[in-house]
């Protein structure tokens, strides 16, 4: 079963979106408006949640995870994904807040506290420690990682076209009936 209910909390989405079969989306996980999951995700909004925006698509092998809250921060980490991200393949997303226009490259990895700002490219392969906060505009790359250089237009530019890419593929597994 891709969805499943966790103490009394169920995953919510939209009917636009996509939820391969052999996803697995625990708890309190909440998918807006045309965004898509892939094949082997991992979502777990067990002791937080999680929110994903719309035309946002989750790759293959992602995992999704959140914090609790602790005695120094009582609200825990939730996991807040904004619209129109692209998360590779492969990423780990823990206890972060990701704005909108975001492109996390493959194997990626974004710890607890972590506020990514809109329109940010995250270098495959990068570690993004606790806590830090990642300015709108920039290439971040590097373990840990670095701010290598301010995004070209042609890179913001395709931050959308990227969603836009996996809105219309969601679609056409959509149509051919492979979801959840």
């Amino acid at each position: 079963m891709t969805l499943r209910t966790y103490k009394n909390k169920t995953p919510k989405s939209e009917s636009s979106c996509y939820i391969d079969p052999s996803a697995v989306i625990v708890g309190d996980v909440r998918i807006a408006e045309d965004a898509s999951i892939w094949p082997l995700v991992a979502g777990r909004g067990d002791v937080n949640y999680i929110q994903i925006g719309k035309r946002t698509n989750i790759q293959d092998g992602s995992v999704l995870h959140v914090s609790r809250g602790t005695d120094s921060n009582p609200e825990g980490y939730p996991l807040i994904i904004g619209d129109d991200v692209t998360v590779g393949h492969k990423c780990m997303l823990h206890g972060c807040q990701l704005g909108n226009r975001i492109l996390v490259g493959m194997g990626a990895i974004v710890m607890d506290g972590v506020i990514v700002e809109d329109d940010v490219f995250i270098g495959a392969g990068t570690l993004v420690p606790p806590n830090k906060r990642l300015e709108s505009g920039y290439l971040y790359v590097g373990n840990p990682m670095i701010k290598k250089r301010p995004l070209k237009e042609s890179e913001v530019n395709f931050l959308s076209q990227s969603a836009q890419n996996y809105v219309e593929l969601k679609n056409e597994y959509l149509e051919e009936g492979l979801s959840s």
